[in-house]
């Protein structure tokens, strides 16, 4: 099995105490998003690998070193400003613990994620370009790779619409950001891949790559994983993995976030949170359906 923590919210950010709490007694245990009676039980000794994924790395370095598991770190770092990224730490902080990260675990097992991509008045190709440039020789030496992905029509998305004012994109727009980025990534020793994307841009230099491929998962763990079933109808070629995160408890508030929609509901999900409780939201509950998940 492999641990996703988390699509689905900002673990590390938010959570490590709680993580690592887990982690410690041996299991977690996860609500079924959509049958919220019916929790899954993991225990780490079932986990082969764990994938992280943050906008902040910072609160797990003391712990890294602590997990005896196989890592792949992915961190997302957008040139985004206050408006569109609320509560997003500094990215001159979050670049330096991402160099932290890489020393600890090898630059071979670190991504970023420069995701989503938007283009407005505010956000310009010119704007863009300059970003990734600067991005790409802070990293030098620091990271395998860069995946890139652009904006979807989420829920909260549409809800933000005002703030975002985002473009559709031309194909002049996928050829400029193609060529900038290829030749940014190039002259610092980077690869840059698309995933999930109807515009991969590989005629560019982009390499069309999943965030966790099969070869992937086989380099880290020795064993070899299906691809993830529920995402075939999405194109995604991933391997399943088992994400232990809750939606709408993410307190960075990106307006462009798939995983929160509802802020009122995120702060009131807050609240839940016990950094004892086997879940990451609330208790369990007696009428509540446990079973041990181990694949």
């Amino acid at each position: 099995m492999i641990l996703n923590v988390s699509g689905r919210t900002d673990i590390i950010a938010f959570y490590t105490p709680w993580f690592m709490k887990r982690y410690e007694e041996g299991f977690v245990d996860v609500r079924n998003p959509f049958y919220p009676k019916l929790v899954s039980r993991i225990y780490f000794r079932d986990v082969d690998a764990i994938l992280f994924c943050t906008k902040n790395p910072i609160p797990i370095l003391p712990y890294l070193k602590d997990i005896d598991k196989p890592i792949e770190f992915q961190v997302t770092l957008t040139p985004y400003k206050k408006d569109i990224e609320p509560n997003v730490p500094d990215k001159t902080a979050v670049i330096e613990a991402i160099k932290k990260v890489a020393a600890i675990i090898g630059k071979e097992h670190v991504s970023v994620r420069y995701d989503p991509i938007f283009i407005s008045d505010t956000y310009s190709l010119a704007y863009h370009k300059k970003a990734f440039d600067r991005l790409c020789l802070l990293l030098n030496g620091y990271v395998s790779r860069i995946i890139v992905s652009f904006i979807d029509e989420y829920k909260n998305v549409r809800k933000n619409q005002q703030v975002l004012n985002n473009k559709v994109f031309t194909e002049d727009d996928y050829q400029a950001i193609g060529l900038a980025f290829s030749e940014s990534a190039k002259k610092n020793g980077l690869v840059v891949h698309t995933c999930f994307e109807d515009r991969n841009l590989c005629e560019y230099g982009f390499v069309k790559g999943e965030c966790m491929s099969v070869a992937l998962a086989y380099q880290l763990t020795g064993k070899t994983y299906k691809k993830w079933k529920a995402r075939k109808e999405k194109k995604c070629d991933c391997v399943e993995m088992v994400d232990i995160g809750a939606y709408n408890s993410c307190q960075h508030f990106c307006k462009y976030c798939y995983a929160n929609f509802d802020e009122a509901k995120v702060q009131s999900n807050v609240l839940k949170h016990n950094v004892n409780s086997s879940l990451l939201l609330g208790q369990l509950e007696s009428d509540d359906m446990i079973k041990a998940r181990n694949r």
